[in-house]
């Protein structure tokens, strides 16, 4: 599976605490529904397993060439097709890759799936 998904908010900006409690920001939630609403238009899309063991690759083209931490953005993006259904749970990657390419607006992340 080979999807092409919104650049993710940071991790910075995914979390927020409240009365001793973390939940997701109105950012993360609001990127979590663009993953859903963008899966829910393909018509290729398919879940696996919640045995399956999964091999998880990303090229994140940020939107300008500012610093940025690569694993920052790994949170939201393996959350939200989590929640959209494309697996189980992301304890069954185990394989994960990240890179940095090259910029381009507004900032999108290429994400490859495929059992292991």
């Amino acid at each position: 599976m080979k999807l092409t998904l919104p650049y993710p908010p940071s991790v910075n900006h995914y979390w927020r605490m409240a009365r001793g409690r973390f939940y997701i920001s109105p950012e993360g939630r609001a990127y979590r529904d663009a993953v859903i609403l963008m899966l829910l238009h393909m018509p290729d899309r398919r879940a696996f397993s919640k045995s399956a063991r999964l091999k998880v690759s990303i090229s994140l083209h940020p939107p300008d060439r500012r610093r940025r931490d690569l694993d920052n953005a790994l949170k939201a993006i393996l959350d939200a097709l989590q929640y959209a259904g494309v697996y189980a749970d992301d304890c069954q990657i185990d394989d994960l890759h990240i890179v940095r390419a090259q910029p381009v607006k507004p900032g999108v992340a290429t994400v490859s799936i495929s059992q292991t």
